[in-house]
C-alpha cells in the first residue's frame, strides 16, 4: 500500500519535477544498495541502484507504480541482481573457457609437444602490463573469485573485470601464432580418447 506521500512524490516525479526525484534519491538509493550488496558484491550494488534510479526518472511519465514505491524499487534492484548475477556467470564460463581448454590439453598433451607452447604463454602472461598481469594469476592460477581480487587489491568488480578482459585480449593477440600447435595438440588429444 502506497503511502499519501509516496503518492504525491511519484506525481511530482510525473511532471518531471526535479526536487520530487531529488527527495526519492535520498530516501530509497542507500536502502537499495544495501539491499542489492546482500545479491551482489557492493559496487555492482551501486551501480544497480543507480541503474534503478536513472531507469525511474527516464521513465517517470510511463511506468504504473501500485505497490509502495519501495516495494517496487526494491523488487527492480532483485530483479536486475539476478540479471547480473547471470551475466557474471555467462561471462566467467566465457572468459575462462578459452585457457580451461588450453590447460587441458597442455595436461593431457605430451610434454615435449607443447613445451615450446607452454614457454610462450609464460612469456605472454610475463608481457602483460603488471596491473593485468596481477589480477590475471590471481584468477587463473590461485582461483581467486572477482571479489577476492578486488578485496585483496582494493580496487572495484569492475576494475579486475576490465583488467581481465584486456588480459585475455592481449593473450590472445599475443599467442594467435601458436594456434597451429593448439590445434595439432588437440587433434591428438581427441584421436587418443582424452
Amino acid at each position: 500500500m502506497r503511502s499519501t506521500e509516496e503518492t504525491y512524490l511519484l506525481a511530482a516525479l510525473a511532471k518531471g519535477e526535479p526536487s520530487a526525484f531529488d527527495s526519492i534519491f535520498r530516501r530509497y538509493y542507500p536502502v537499495l544498495c544495501a539491499y542489492g550488496s546482500r545479491l551482489v558484491g557492493l559496487e555492482d550494488a551501486k551501480e544497480i541502484a543507480e541503474e534503478t534510479m536513472i531507469w525511474l526518472w527516464e521513465h517517470r511519465d510511463s511506468h504504473v507504480i501500485n505497490s509502495s514505491l519501495s516495494s517496487y524499487l526494491l523488487k527492480c534492484v532483485y530483479r536486475r541482481a539476478l540479471n547480473q548475477i547471470k551475466r557474471n556467470e555467462i561471462k566467467g564460463m566465457a572468459d575462462t573457457r578459452f585457457f580451461n581448454e588450453m590447460q587441458e590439453m597442455m595436461e593431457d598433451a605430451d610434454f615435449y609437444q607443447f613445451q615450446e607452447l607452454s614457454r610462450r604463454i609464460k612469456e605472454a602472461v610475463d608481457a602483460l602490463p603488471e596491473s593485468y598481469r596481477e589480477v590475471f594469476i590471481m584468477h587463473r592460477f590461485q582461483e581467486k573469485t572477482y571479489r577476492e581480487i578486488a578485496e585483496q587489491l582494493n580496487i572495484p568488480t569492475k576494475t579486475v573485470d576490465y583488467s581481465m578482459q584486456q588480459a585475455l585480449k592481449q593473450l590472445r593477440k599475443d599467442l594467435r601464432d601458436y594456434l597451429p600447435l593448439l590445434i595439432f595438440i588437440l587433434t591428438k588429444c581427441m584421436a587418443s580418447g582424452h
